[in-house]
């Protein structure tokens, strides 16, 4: 069985969804070892408008996602949760490691 992520959204309301997409969009630039200046090069972006956004002071649009996940050489769906299987116990403890790792 798959849960979609819909499904796991569904429990968030709308300010955690975007705390979450932000939060991933962090964590991605930082484990990438692109500064906020660098991303703001690539994506045309301003720097103060990356710290903002990263603050939780600006609300990203879906353009401003694509943009900089383009700047950070991944896909847009990468900000956003996976879908969960639950089809072995394996499987999950290897997503909670996964999920630890981003802490």
């Amino acid at each position: 069985m798959s849960i979609s992520i819909e499904h796991y959204f569904k429990s968030m309301d709308i300010n955690k969804q975007l705390e979450y997409i932000i939060e991933r969009m962090k964590v991605i630039r930082i484990k990438s070892g692109v500064s906020q200046m660098e991303l703001s090069l690539r994506s045309s972006l301003s720097q103060s408008f990356i710290a903002n956004l990263e603050k939780g002071k600006k609300q990203p649009s879906v353009l401003t996602l694509i943009r900089i996940a383009g700047a950070l050489n991944v896909n847009p769906q990468d900000f956003f949760p996976e879908p969960i299987d639950f089809n072995t116990k394996e499987q999950i403890k290897e997503k909670i490691r996964k999920l630890l790792e981003l802490l």
